[in-house]
């Protein structure tokens, strides 16, 4: 009876992640398309919330990687699982407070990782799938579809540097309602396999399913489903940090960061490399910026969430692994760990409500300043 208790405590607070997953990470596909105007706030989130669930049923790849290639299922159990949850749901929501674009995904290993280390030791953590799959992409991902980026949106302002600027910006509009759709469901096809990937793991660490099963079609759409839900709500503070503090984001670069950051994740997901979508789009979105004007971009800004994503996978781990501790002792453990979690979320959405961020307010942020331009004003 216990174990099904925490298999079913377990299942639901992947889902929760899962949630807030799903709004952390609406500025991926959403925030320069609601920057530029592309796209009207709530009906954007709306779109992306959809077509999130639609790419849940995509691949399952990923799930695989974390379910059968992260961590040895066979020297864990449920509690574990439920300490790691634990520490990549605070991460997410203080990351979400600070409106700094975080990686969900390294939080949900940091948090797994260091609950399965302080539990089960260094031997079941399989740290050449870590490397392989999920440190590399981080390191090499950013970068690549920045450079794809910067590239496209130097060729689409050179190859309509004659052509009526009305027409270029109500045509890279439309071509962006596309480009946003899309990233939207390649974030469907990687970051909701992540939760799946959990709950499989849990379901395999209790004995109800065999080792390297797959994700069961209520897993796969119990995810999809919670990280729709997620998404539409919309992460208005960090929709606002991507679409208005990196850099004055016009409609070509909207479109040229939105592809480049489709083509990175589907290619990864495709190879079952559980990478970070967050990690993706912002660098999509520099290289977006800087293919127009690098002086224009606000490298300040990205020095804040360099740090953000440096930090994330070990503070996730840390708390991880104090909950792993505190949840070792079996029920009482695990009661009062999901009481203090509920008491910190609880009071960061309070002080949240402090400085509320919305759909209304969301693009309230005058626009970044370039150096050069700070001193012709300044001169003036």
């Amino acid at each position: 009876m216990e174990i099904s208790l925490i298999v079913i405590v377990v299942v639901v607070t992947a889902l929760a992640f899962d949630f807030t997953n799903g709004f952390h990470d609406t500025a991926n596909a959403m925030a320069t398309s609601i920057a530029t105007g592309a796209l009207k706030p709530k009906v954007a989130v709306l779109i992306a919330g959809v077509l999130n669930v639609v790419g849940a049923f995509l691949s399952v790849e990923v799930a695989r990687t974390i379910s059968s290639g992260l961590v040895d299922e066979t020297k864990i159990n449920p509690y574990i699982i439920f300490a790691g949850l634990v520490g990549a749901i605070l991460w997410n929501l203080l990351t979400w407070l600070l409106g700094l674009p975080s990686s969900s995904s390294h939080a949900l290993f940091g948090g797994l990782i260091g609950a399965v280390l302080v539990a089960a030791g260094a031997s079941a953590v399989n740290f050449g799938t870590l490397l392989s799959k999920i440190i590399l992409p981080a390191v090499i991902s950013p970068v690549l579809a920045g450079v794809i980026a910067l590239v496209g949106t130097v060729i689409a302002y050179r190859s309509t540097q004659r052509a009526d600027g009305e027409f270029v910006r109500k045509g890279f509009k439309g071509g962006q309602i596309v480009s946003a759709s899309l990233v939207a469901l390649a974030h469907g096809t990687s970051d909701a396999q992540k939760t799946m990937g959990v709950i499989t793991l849990t379901l395999i660490a209790a004995g109800l399913l065999a080792p390297d099963s797959g994700p069961p079609l209520w897993v796969i759409l119990g995810a999809g489903l919670a990280i729709g839900l997620g998404t539409y709500l919309g992460g208005w503070r960090i929709i606002r940090t991507l679409g208005k503090r990196v850099s004055d984001i016009q409609t070509p670069q909207g479109f040229a960061a939105e592809t480049s950051t489709t083509a990175v994740i589907l290619a990864s997901s495709h190879l079952g490399f559980a990478l970070s979508t967050t990690q993706v789009a912002t660098g999509a979105i520099f290289g977006a910026g800087a293919g127009r004007r690098i002086a224009g971009v606000q490298w300040g800004v990205a020095g804040q969430m360099a740090v953000a994503w440096i930090l994330t996978l070990p503070a996730a781990a840390i708390v991880g692994a104090v909950a792993a501790y505190a949840a070792s002792t079996g029920v009482v453990g695990t009661v009062i760990v999901a009481v203090v979690a509920i008491g910190v979320a609880v009071g960061i959405y309070a002080a949240s409500r402090r400085t509320p961020v919305t759909a209304d307010n969301v693009n309230d942020v005058p626009a970044p300043v370039a150096p050069d331009e700070q001193r012709e004003v300044s001169q003036a």
